[in-house]
């Protein structure tokens, strides 16, 4: 008996998640898209994500140059997923990029030194960083890996399983194009739990109390339940 109560309060869940998601559709982030998803990531992503909060990047509703300039590049590797409402407005986004080695990570954080926002550099410092602690290039002997770099869902339409949809929609993507390998920098502890339950692996992590500055200082004050930076992968192929 409550065995059966359990399944069929399993199975009624699974109808709801079911049917909160049934006036969303999902498709691959077009050119025509991009002001529209640059707009979204302003009022949802760019103020919320634990470390940009922590060091106050940006408010909510404001740009940032830097920010946008990373996410149009991703978004140019035309491997990201967005989820539209019935109404057509951007329920949520994954941008998805490629990345070829672990040369593109050097690459990157030697553009570090030609950027003038200490805040912005402090971020990327501690992504690149740790990423090059770990090759998961050698580790699966792949010359390619598919990276979400950026998961966000409107607060109008969270709590439906958004997040996990858009992921799972992206490791298809991810399949279609030929990847074996996804990975994600997760920051936060919402991101984490949800990579996890879809398979994701922790390869590399550090708690945010143990990342300090040459003056022994914390780097990041990151407000709870976010404790740390992980670096998760999966194998798909």
């Amino acid at each position: 008996m409550v065995l059966m109560k359990g399944f069929s309060t399993l199975f009624r869940r699974t109808i709801m998640l079911d049917s909160k998601l049934n006036n969303i559709r999902f498709e691959t982030i077009s050119s025509k898209y991009y002001d529209d998803v640059i707009e979204h990531l302003r009022q949802t992503f760019f103020a919320d994500e634990p470390l940009n909060k922590a060091v106050n990047l940006t408010r909510p509703g404001q740009g940032h140059p830097l920010l946008e300039q990373h996410s149009l590049s991703t978004l140019r590797d035309n491997v990201s997923i967005m989820a539209i409402s019935n109404d057509g407005d951007i329920a949520g986004v994954a941008l998805n990029g490629i990345l070829y080695g672990n040369s593109d990570i050097e690459h990157s954080r030697e553009k570090l030194n030609d950027i003038q926002d200490e805040n912005f550099k402090k971020i990327f410092k501690l992504l690149y960083e740790q990423n090059l602690k770990i090759n998961l290039f050698k580790q699966f002997d792949v010359d390619k890996i598919f990276e979400i770099r950026i998961l966000s869902v409107d607060s109008r339409f969270r709590g439906k399983g958004l997040a996990k949809k858009l992921i799972e929609k992206s490791e298809e993507l991810a399949l279609d194009r030929g990847f074996q390998v996804m990975k994600t920098d997760a920051t936060g502890a919402f991101s984490q739990r949800v990579v996890s339950s879809l398979g994701f692996i922790t390869k590399c992590e550090i708690n945010y109390t143990d990342y300090l500055d040459d003056n022994g200082e914390q780097v990041f004050v990151v407000d709870p339940p976010h404790e740390k930076l992980k670096i998760m992968c999966k194998v798909i192929n």
